[in-house]
């Protein structure tokens, strides 16, 4: 365990806060704390590369936090009703099939690579704008001229167009081993 792991396990931990400040409607906290929370995932960035504390538990740690986080924050925010619903479940389902598909994949003796796809890390940006646009129009209301719905159908379409990029990906990678299914 060193700094940059330990960045990372606290970003996971802020998560139930986040959750917690949200329901109770405590949104200047909220958005406070999300801030940190992104702040500190450019940090154990910065640290793990720049400081030679690049590991395992890192490259697996840095991505949990950051999904827990992400999925974490727009299922609160939907059911809080402050996100559509709909793009709530979008969101989970996508991560979901993803670790479906991965686990799938170990179970089958066929790793699939985890490099990110690259309209995946669109979709991951545009998250978390929507999520920091979001938390700072409820804790400092504004008028957006609509910026967030705008953002919400981004996020929906990048969504949906990285979750399908991974179900070629998967199809792909299943056809050139030869496994029947």
């Amino acid at each position: 365990m060193n700094l940059a792991n330990l960045i990372s396990l606290a970003r996971l931990l802020s998560v139930p806060l986040l959750v917690w400040l949200i329901l109770i409607g405590d949104f200047h906290s909220t958005f406070l704390l999300f801030l940190v929370a992104g702040l500190s995932d450019a940090i154990d960035g910065y640290v793990a590369k720049h400081f030679d504390q690049r590991t395992e538990l890192g490259a697996l740690l840095d991505p949990i936090a950051d999904k827990t986080l992400i999925v974490g924050l727009f299922v609160t925010l939907g059911v809080a009703g402050d996100l559509p619903a709909w793009l709530a479940i979008l969101v989970v389902f996508r991560d979901l099939m993803i670790v479906g598909g991965f686990l799938l994949g170990a179970a089958m003796a066929q790793p699939i690579a985890w490099q990110p796809l690259l309209i995946s890390k669109l979709n991951t940006t545009l998250q978390l704008v929507l999520i920091a646009g979001l938390l700072g129009k409820l804790a400092f209301p504004f008028d957006d001229h609509n910026t967030l719905a705008i953002l919400t159908y981004c996020v929906a379409l990048t969504t949906a167009l990285s979750g399908g990029g991974y179900i070629v990906r998967w199809t792909r990678n299943v056809a050139g081993s030869g496994v029947a299914s």
